[in-house]
């Protein structure tokens, strides 16, 4: 099957899903000069979008109809499922020669599903989840994880370099999804350390952003420790990334650990702890979150400190 040229004003582009991170990538993709078509289920979320040209539509398979590269990046696999697969999804509206990238961080054994009913329709369709939050969005600087066909992948090259820095494709259909549970399951750990380091020297009597000016940049340091640890002394818990997305992500590297015979104890303490911090009422919270809920195991009120 011949792939086509992705370029801005010939290629015809779709967007599903308009949190917080699809709006800042899907509106990179507007600024470049593609021709968008948008869906979200609260029409109200896509209005920045629209104010910028973009074209509304009325269901996945409507936005499907509409372009002929189609992204999508919404919550849970049900989610993936019902836009990608569903009746009114972007599968039953596509036709042959278009390309499905689904975004969302969602499991190997559906993205390859997916890849193979649109094969059965001589559609593409990539995995492509990505790393860096709300802020590797809003500035164009995403880690992308890719599983697809290789000529396909590179036709793509043009989106990719929009929307991020670090652009690997890492395999067939299910790989990128593979790839995002490695870096998921390096973060869940990592949080636990960045949080318990910061309680550590609040109860210490250190002044936190003193502390941050050591360990930073050194051996100890992380990407979660820059970017969240100054959120978490300043007790901003906005959402970069949902609680309830991250327990999913982890539900998601668990049962395939199992599936693959392999233990994994922090993994499913860093699980665990989340689950605690969602049943607190902060699964709409940020993953940063996490120092309310092991500050509370010591007694300290974190927020009113």
């Amino acid at each position: 099957m011949a792939v086509p040229t992705v370029a801005p004003g010939k290629t015809r582009l779709g967007w599903i899903g308009t949190g917080v991170m699809g709006t800042s990538m899907c509106g990179h993709l507007l600024a470049k000069g593609f021709e968008v078509t948008v869906y979200n289920r609260t029409r109200a979320r896509t209005e920045p979008l629209l104010a910028k040209g973009a074209r509304w539509a009325d269901s996945p398979k409507a936005v499907a109809q509409a372009a002929d590269v189609i992204f999508s990046i919404v919550g849970f696999p049900a989610d993936v499922r019902q836009v990608l697969l569903g009746a009114e999804g972007a599968l039953a509206g596509s036709k042959a020669g278009n390309i499905l990238v689904d975004m969302t961080t969602s499991e190997p054994s559906l993205a390859r599903e997916v890849a193979a009913a649109a094969k059965e329709r001589g559609v593409q369709a990539v995995d492509a989840p990505v790393s860096g939050g709300d802020v590797g969005a809003r500035e164009a600087r995403l880690s992308i994880m890719i599983g697809g066909e290789t000529e396909v992948v590179e036709a793509l090259r043009p989106c990719w370099e929009t929307l991020g820095k670090t652009i690997v494709h890492q395999g067939p259909p299910g790989a990128g999804q593979h790839a995002k549970m490695v870096n998921q399951i390096l973060i869940a750990t990592n949080m636990i350390g960045v949080c318990e380091a910061l309680l550590y020297g609040y109860r210490a009597g250190l002044d936190l952003p003193t502390v941050m000016q050591s360990v930073a940049s050194g051996a100890a340091g992380s990407w979660s420790l820059s970017n969240l640890g100054p959120r978490i002394i300043d007790n901003n818990f906005a959402p970069g990334f949902f609680v309830e997305h991250f327990i999913k992500d982890m539900g998601i590297a668990l049962a395939e650990s199992k599936r693959m015979n392999l233990a994994m104890p922090g993994l499913a303490l860093a699980h665990q702890l989340y689950v605690a911090l969602a049943a607190q009422g902060h699964a709409r919270d940020g993953t940063h979150a996490l120092a309310l809920a092991l500050a509370s195991l010591s007694g300290i009120d974190w927020k009113n400190r």
